[in-house]
C-alpha cells in the first residue's frame, strides 16, 4: 500500500470528448426526428384540409344541382297547374344559384382545371335559367300549347349537360383528392422509414451510452472494492498496531512495577545499611570527642540530624516506590492508611468502605487496585473541586470491584480522547493487564465522577517472587528501619501523599539518638 502527501488533484468537471460527441449526436437525432414529426403533422393537416374542401365542393355541387332541378320542377308545376305558388322558387333560383356558384369559385380558386369546369358550368346554368325565363314569358303570352310547340319539354337537354358537368367536376375533385392522398401516403411512408432509421440510430446511441455507463459503473465498483480492501487492510494494520501498543503499555506497566520493587528493595537494603553505618560512626566519634572538642560534637550533632532527615527521605521514597503496608498488612490496611493521609493533606473527607476478603488478592492485583485508587485521588485533588470522596472496594465471588466516587464538577465525555489523559489510560491499562474492565462516568444524578474497575482474581500476570519473601511480597522493612533511625512521624513532600509507616518514637533511631 502506498500513501502520498501530495495535494489532491483538481477535480475534472468536463465530460470526455467521446461522451460529449455522443451527447450531441443524441440531441441532433432527437432534433431531426422532431423536425420530421412537424413535417408529417403539416402534411396531415394539408391532407385533412383537402379532404374537407373536397367534401365541401361535393356538397356545393350537389346543392347547385338540386337548386337547378328544383327550379325546373317548380316551373313545370306552374305550367301544368297555372298556380302562382310555384313561381316563388323559380324567381329566387337565379340569386341562390349565383351565390352557390360564387362559393364554388372560392373553394376552387387554387385549381385551374376546376376553374375552367366551373366557368363552363356557370355558362350552362345561366343558359338554363335564361331558357326558363323565356319559357315562362311564352307561357304567359300563349299558354302551354305554345311552349310545347316551341320547346317540347323545357330545359331537358341543358339539365342533362349541367348534371354531366357536375359529375365531371366531382370526378376531377375526387381524382385530385386521391392523388393528394397518394402523395401524402408516400410522404408519410418516407417519414415513417426515416423515423424508424432515426429510432434505430437513437437505440444504437442509447446502447452505446449503456455500455459506457455500465463500464463506468464497473470501474467505480472496482475502485470501491479496491478502496474497501485498502480500508480493511488499514483497519487490520491499525488493530494490530493498537494491540501491539496495548501489549507494550501493559508490559511497561509490569516492568515499571518490577523496577520500582527492585529499586525500593535496593534503597532499603543498601542505602539503609549505609545510613546505619554512618549513624553508628557519628555516634562513636561524638562520644570520643564529647569531653575534649565540644565544637566538633555540635557539628556531629547537626550531621546526625541531617542523617535522620535523610532516613526519613529514604523511607518516603521507598513508600512511593512500593507501599510496605501493602505487602505486610494487605490491601485493606494500605488503602485505609493512604486515604487517612490523603484526607489530612488535602482537607477532603475521604471514606474507605471495604466488603469481603480483599486481602486474598495477589500482589499484582493489590498493586493494580492501589495504583488506580492513587491516580483517581490524585485527579480528584487536582481537577474535581470536590469535598467528599468515597473509596469502595468489595469482593464478589472471584472478582474484585472498585469504585471511587466524588461530588465534584464531573469529568468531560471526551476525557479518554484528550492528549493529556495519560492517567486515565494508565488506569485502564492496569485493569486490562489483569483481564479486568475499567470505566469512568458521571456520578449519581450526574454529580461528580465515578471511577469503576473490576478485576477477576487469578487472572492476568503474576509477579515473580522476590528472594526471601512469600508470593512476591517485599521484605519486612519496619524492623530494619527501626534499626536505621527515625523519631518523627514521616511527613509528605508532595500534595498527594503516599502510604507511610506508623509514627515511631525516638528510641527507633537506635545508635543515632542524641545523648
Amino acid at each position: 500500500m502506498y500513501f502520498t502527501t501530495d495535494p489532491a488533484p483538481s477535480q475534472v468537471r468536463a465530460l470526455p470528448l467521446y461522451k460529449t460527441l455522443l451527447c450531441f449526436a443524441c440531441v441532433l437525432i432527437l432534433v431531426v426526428n422532431g423536425y420530421f414529426l412537424l413535417r408529417n403533422l403539416d402534411g396531415l393537416k394539408a391532407a385533412n384540409a383537402l379532404q374537407e374542401r373536397t367534401s365541401q365542393v361535393t356538397d356545393e355541387l350537389q346543392h347547385l344541382n338540386l337548386l337547378v332541378t328544383d327550379a325546373e320542377s317548380n316551373l313545370r308545376g306552374y305550367f301544368l297547374s297555372n298556380s302562382e305558388s310555384y313561381l316563388g322558387s323559380v324567381q329566387a333560383a337565379p340569386a341562390r344559384i349565383g351565390q352557390q356558384l360564387d362559393k364554388l369559385g372560392t373553394l376552387l380558386a387554387d385549381n385551374s382545371s376546376q376553374q375552367k369546369n366551373l366557368v363552363q358550368l356557370r355558362s350552362l346554368v345561366e343558359r338554363q335559367l335564361g331558357m326558363m325565363q323565356q319559357a315562362m314569358t311564352i307561357y304567359r303570352q300563349g299558354g302551354i300549347e305554345d311552349i310545347l310547340a316551341i320547346t317540347g319539354a323545357p330545359g331537358d337537354n341543358d339539365s342533362d349537360e349541367i348534371r354531366l358537368q357536375v359529375v365531371i367536376m366531382l370526378s376531377e375533385q375526387n381524382e385530385l383528392l386521391n392523388a393528394r392522398s397518394a402523395a401524402f401516403y408516400g410522404q408519410y411512408r418516407h417519414a415513417v422509414m426515416l423515423g424508424l432509421g432515426i429510432n434505430a440510430a437513437a437505440i444504437a446511441v442509447l446502447l452505446l451510452f449503456y455500455r459506457l455507463v455500465r463500464r463506468s459503473f464497473g470501474a467505480r465498483k472496482d475502485a470501491e472494492h479496491a478502496l474497501q480492501q485498502a480500508n480493511e487492510q488499514l483497519e487490520s494494520i491499525v488493530v494490530r498496531r493498537t494491540e501491539q501498543l496495548s501489549v507494550l503499555s501493559r508490559h511497561l506497566i509490569h516492568v515499571s512495577e518490577e523496577e520500582k520493587t527492585k529499586l525500593a528493595r535496593e534503597l532499603h537494603d543498601e542505602m539503609g545499611a549505609n545510613l546505619t553505618a554512618i549513624g553508628m560512626d557519628l555516634n562513636s566519634v561524638a562520644e570520643q570527642l564529647r569531653g575534649t572538642r565540644p565544637d566538633l560534637v555540635a557539628m556531629l550533632t547537626r550531621a546526625r540530624s541531617t542523617l535522620v532527615d535523610t532516613v526519613q527521605l529514604k523511607r518516603r521514597i521507598v513508600e512511593d516506590l512500593r507501599p510496605s503496608l501493602l505487602d505486610n498488612l494487605g490491601l485493606s490496611a494500605a488503602l485505609q492508611s493512604y486515604c487517612e493521609d490523603y484526607a489530612r493533606v488535602t482537607g477532603l473527607d475521604c471514606d474507605v468502605l471495604v466488603d469481603g476478603d480483599i486481602d486474598a488478592a495477589g500482589p499484582m492485583h493489590a498493586i493494580a487496585l492501589f495504583r488506580i485508587v492513587q491516580e483517581s485521588l490524585n485527579n480528584i485533588a487536582k481537577y474535581a473541586q470536590a469535598r467528599n470522596v468515597i473509596v469502595h472496594l468489595e469482593r464478589e465471588g472471584a472478582v474484585l470491584g472498585l469504585e471511587v466516587t466524588d461530588d465534584g464538577i464531573g469529568i468531560p465525555s471526551d476525557a479518554f480522547a484528550r492528549s493529556k489523559s495519560h492517567g486515565l489510560l494508565g488506569m485502564r491499562e492496569r485493569a486490562l493487564l489483569l483481564g479486568g474492565k475499567f470505566e469512568v462516568e458521571r456520578g449519581v444524578n450526574g454529580v461528580g465522577t465515578c471511577v469503576r474497575a473490576s478485576i477477576p482474581l487469578g487472572a492476568g500476570i503474576t509477579a515473580a517472587p522476590v528472594p526471601g519473601t512469600v508470593a512476591g511480597a517485599l521484605p519486612d522493612y519496619t524492623r530494619q528501619e527501626q534499626s536505621e533511625g527515625g523519631g518523627k512521624s514521616p511527613h509528605m513532600a508532595a500534595p498527594i501523599p503516599s502510604p507511610v509507616l506508623p509514627a515511631m518514637g525516638n528510641d527507633d533511631l537506635g545508635e543515632l539518638a542524641p545523648r
